[in-house]
Formats: C-alpha cells, sequence, structure tokens
C-alpha cells in the first residue's frame, strides 16, 4: 500500500509543464509493452500529447514483460506493463513503474453461447479442470475449451493467477496455450466452446461476448468501484538513468494530470487517481482469494 502511494507522487507533484509546438522536429519517445495498455489508453494518450507539445511517441507492443525488460536494458524510452516486475529477476531490475489506469479482466466466449454471466468460483473451477462441460453452467452440452496465454508471467496469465488464486505458480487446466492475446481472443471467435481471460480494452474490440461476473459487468463504473471484481493497475515504466528520462516523466506526468485523466477516462478506462479504493478492496481481496471464498 506505502509504494502505491509513493508512485502516486510523480502523478501529483503539479502541473504538467506547457511545452510550446516546436516548428523542427522533436525527438521520438519509444514506447514497447503490453497491447491491453496499448488499446486502453496509450495510443490515445499519445497522440493528444503530440498534439499539446509536438513530441512524437513511437507506439509498439510487444507484451509486458518486453514493456519492463526494454526499458530496464534500455533499448525502449518507457514501456507499459500490465503487471509489476519480479523481484530478484536482473533483466527487470532498475526500473520504476508508475500506475496510471485500472484494468478490468473479462471471461470471454464465443458470441453465440448461450452463457451470459459465470461465477468466479465456478471460473476458478474451469481453470482447475473441475468444470469440464458446459451444461455444468446451463448451457449446451459441450465439452469446455480453456485457452490461456503461454507461461507464468505474461501480464494476464501473472494476473489472473493473483486475482483467481493468490498464486503465481498456480496451474492452469487449459487445452490450448498462446503467445499473445490477440491470437486467444481470435481462437474465442472462430470456435464454440472455448473461454479465456483476457484484458476488456482489447476483447471488447473483438466479436465475443463478454460473460458478467457474479452478475456483474464490466462497465467504467462497476471497475471504479471495484463491483467488478478483477480487476488490476496498468503501468507505466521507466529507467531514471535512460537520457530521456526527463521527457518520459513530462509523458507520465501528463497522463496524471487533469487532460490526461480526460483522455484516459474517454477511451472507457479509469484513470488510476479515480479508482484508490480499489486499494482497499484488493487487500480484502487477496486475503478471499488465498482463502478459496472469492464469491
Amino acid at each position: 500500500m506505502k509504494k502505491a502511494f509513493i508512485f502516486l507522487a510523480l502523478l501529483v507533484l503539479g502541473p504538467v509543464c506547457a511545452l510550446p509546438v516546436l516548428a523542427e522536429q522533436q525527438p521520438a519517445l519509444h514506447w514497447v509493452g503490453c497491447g491491453i495498455s496499448k488499446k486502453a489508453y496509450l495510443v490515445a494518450l499519445a497522440k493528444a500529447y503530440e498534439k499539446k507539445t509536438g513530441i512524437v511517441i513511437d507506439v509498439q507492443g510487444g507484451g509486458a514483460t518486453r514493456g519492463i525488460r526494454d526499458v530496464a536494458s534500455m533499448s525502449a524510452d518507457m514501456g507499459g506493463s500490465c503487471r509489476r516486475r519480479i523481484r530478484g529477476v536482473p533483466e527487470e531490475s532498475g526500473i520504476v513503474q508508475v500506475p496510471v489506469a485500472w484494468d478490468a479482466l473479462v471471461a470471454i466466449v464465443h458470441k453465440d453461447s448461450p452463457v451470459d454471466n459465470i461465477s468466479l468460483e465456478d471460473l476458478r473451477m474451469i481453470y482447475l479442470g473441475q468444470i469440464t462441460n458446459w451444461k455444468q453452467l446451463g448451457g449446451e452440452d459441450m465439452p469446455i475449451r480453456l485457452l490461456a496465454r503461454k507461461g507464468k508471467i505474461s501480464g494476464v496469465g501473472s494476473t489472473a493467477r493473483k486475482l483467481m488464486f493468490d498464486n503465481f505458480d498456480q496451474e492452469f487446466a487449459a487445452s490450448e496455450l498462446f503467445d499473445s492475446s490477440g491470437p486467444l481472443e481470435k481462437q474465442v471467435e472462430n470456435e464454440p466452446g472455448t473461454i479465456a481471460i483476457s484484458g476488456i480494452s482489447s476483447a471488447r474490440k473483438r466479436n465475443v461476448k463478454i460473460l458478467d461476473l457474479n452478475g456483474k459487468s464490466p462497465t467504467y463504473e462497476n471497475v471504479q468501484t471495484g463491483e467488478y471484481l478483477l480487476y488490476r493497475p496498468l503501468y507505466m515504466v521507466y529507467n531514471k538513468k535512460s537520457e530521456h528520462a526527463d521527457m518520459v516523466r513530462e509523458f507520465i506526468r501528463f497522463a496524471g494530470s487533469k487532460e490526461g485523466r480526460a483522455v484516459i477516462r474517454a477511451n472507457n478506462t479509469v484513470p488510476y487517481l479515480e479508482g484508490l479504493n480499489l486499494l482497499r478492496v484488493k487487500l480484502k481481496e487477496s486475503k478471499m482469494a488465498r482463502d478459496g471464498g472469492l464469491h
């Protein structure tokens, strides 16, 4: 909790310096990171910042791990991550992570699925291999094909393990594993009987059905208040030793400013400063997840 509020200091140091739009081309800042952060707020925020300052931000993807490790190695100026860095891993040391927004993790199924809602306990049981047929959930008599991200350190994979089981090493009973969220979501689009977890910012742009969770849909309001249970911070990442560290900090300040928060909000994503109550809720939910009673 204490560290989370230390992160806030960077966002509230004061108004963003008014940088004039210069006639000559400004140096580009290179951003890499998770596709969910990219779609949730980064693209829109980068465009707004370029319009305000003339500073171009080159936006690439590559996943949360790249968003951390490329910044740590200073092969990128800044990154986006939907997970915290792994302590004790040299490739992820020496960075600063600043929370800027909140994202919902959602269960997605084929658009023709008759199932509209799932309890968190049933979702846990699917991931443990204890529920294996849609008939057990009020659907058709059809096997459930669970799709998941490869590895345990992806943004979605690590966060799903933390939120549902409070265990980053939890094994999933997945039928198929994917390197990134895009192909995983595409498979759910095309194959009846599948289910997967992804970030709402990318999932809502697919032709899939997003299930309600415990009767709550992942609306802006439900995420902001914690009524929707699966949510996580989205981080900007920078390296204090980078030659462009000062420029990156200005961009992060812009993200936390009134103007930047308006851009994030307009993208249907909750700005971090507008969901601070979720920090208290998350502590309670972590305990419940450890006890297996988050419903």
